[in-house]
């Protein structure tokens, strides 16, 4: 069975809901009468009947469970829940206008109704949302997936999915012309597409616009209605991640409409910087005289001083000095700008290989946060002298400089530290996605896997 069990989510979803609005109704009637009154004597059992009348309708005309696996969020789950109580008030209080004459129902049972429903239904939607979530990360109930025109855009996608395995979607492969420079990337070219989509019962083809032909998305698009896949096409939007986009219909023409002006996010302006403050404020606080030991272990354990600061490029490529604990020799790069090479890097002192797995030698940085240089949470900053090489084999690295960088970031904690220009592109296109998803939940989503890492002690 191709869908599996994800049909059964809708029917649970609204039987969850009529029981624990019925339970909350009786909870708060024998709370507001106590234990010996009835609710099935009138006239509350008319408004126990009513309330689910008007629920069923509303399920009915709002198809409110109707949730993809990207909007399927903690966020989205509880606004709507808030808007079918909203709803459901409305009716409710519509019926007792017209029933008053002969009811007289209590406002307090109502209103204690209400609280205890909006208690139950965020309760059980969080854990069943926490526990579809881990299930999905394991593994099981997946979504097949494969990307239609091989290039950076598409790989975008693959890494999307990699960063987020919860949302429960499995990469198949990369289709598109075979070439020599391809050929050891894709599955397969367009003529084995078909019979690979009906014998691994693929459920998404994302086509990648840029890469495609017209004749080929057509054919892929009827072939849809045949083998039961949804098609999704990417277009190529990252010059615009951080500018206004909107759709707009032209009768029955969808047009894109692009701002040409740099938007400034409230969110991002405001709210992020509060947060950064804040935190960086309380890690430097609560962890100085652990920072202490940290400086004097530096300071003791190798010849030089325990911080280092180097010039980095910021926001918009202004230039600012980053400050860590120092965890290579000195004169490290007598020789020049270089990379280091991991676990093989000599220059790198046995503390110092130590504080990168840990990542222990950023700590400093919440200093360059409170100035204003950094953020908690974004790309990592890098010199100028491998900017310039990056930028000639992605030009898409210009946009990382859009917004501050940050002490952690996707990058670092799915890709880590770079030891070449290669890897650096590579990361890349993992901090790419962040511009697309700049939240206060997205960060501290970000900082509860930096503190994963570090424990574990897996940074590379």
């Amino acid at each position: 069975m191709k869908h599996r069990f994800s049909f059964l989510l809708r029917p649970f979803s609204a039987t969850m809901d009529i029981i624990s609005l019925d339970i909350c109704f009786a909870l708060a009637y024998r709370l507001k009468f106590g234990s010996t009154a009835s609710l099935f004597d009138a006239p509350y059992v008319t408004l126990f009947w009513f309330i689910n009348a008007a629920w069923f309708l509303i399920l009915l005309l709002n198809k409110p469970y109707n949730f993809s696996r990207l909007t399927f969020t903690i966020q989205n789950l509880l606004v709507g829940l808030a808007k079918l109580v909203g709803l459901h008030i409305a009716l409710v209080s519509v019926f007792w206008v017209f029933t008053k004459g002969g009811f007289d129902y209590s406002r307090e049972q109502l209103a204690l109704t209400y609280v205890l429903f909006l208690c139950a239904g965020s309760l059980w939607r969080s854990v069943v949302l926490i526990l579809l979530k881990v299930y999905r990360a394991m593994g099981y109930n997946t979504r097949r997936f494969v990307v239609v025109g091989y290039g950076p855009l598409s790989r975008s996608i693959q890494t999307f999915y990699q960063m987020y395995p919860e949302i429960g979607f499995k990469f198949y492969g990369y289709f598109d012309k075979m070439n020599a420079e391809n050929a050891t990337a894709l599955r397969g070219d367009y003529n084995y597409l078909k019979e690979f989509i009906t014998r691994n019962e693929i459920d998404c083809v994302y086509c990648c616009l840029p890469y495609i032909e017209t004749e080929q998305l057509r054919d892929i698009m009827n072939f849809s209605e045949e083998a039961s896949y949804q098609v999704k096409l990417i277009v190529d939007f990252k010059g615009f991640l951080t500018k206004g986009v909107t759709v707009e219909y032209h009768d029955v023409q969808p047009v894109i409409s692009l701002s040409t002006h740099y938007l400034d996010d409230l969110q991002v302006n405001v709210f992020k910087r509060t947060f950064d403050i804040a935190f960086s404020a309380s890690v430097l606080a609560a962890g100085a005289p652990f920072f202490l030991i940290i400086a004097l272990i530096t300071k003791f354990s190798s010849r030089g001083p325990a911080f280092y600061s180097q010039e980095r490029i910021g926001k918009w490529g202004k230039p600012f000095r980053i400050y860590k604990f120092r965890s290579m020799y000195p004169d490290a790069e007598r020789g020049g700008p270089a990379l280091s090479s991991g676990d093989n890097d000599d220059r790198i002192t046995p503390w110092g290989q130590f504080m990168r797995k840990t990542r222990l030698d950023e700590f400093p940085q919440f200093y360059n946060v409170l100035k204003g240089d950094m953020s908690v949470v974004g790309p990592r900053p890098e010199r100028q002298y491998f900017i310039n090489q990056i930028v000639e084999k992605s030009p898409e690295y210009k946009y990382l400089l859009m917004v501050k960088p940050g002490i952690t970031s996707i990058g670092q904690i799915k890709f880590g530290y770079a030891e070449n220009v290669e890897q650096m592109v590579q990361r890349l296109w993992y901090d790419l996605e962040y511009l697309q998803n700049v939240s206060l939940s997205t960060d501290v989503w970000l900082i509860v896997q930096t503190v994963r890492v570090m424990v574990q002690g897996r940074g590379k």
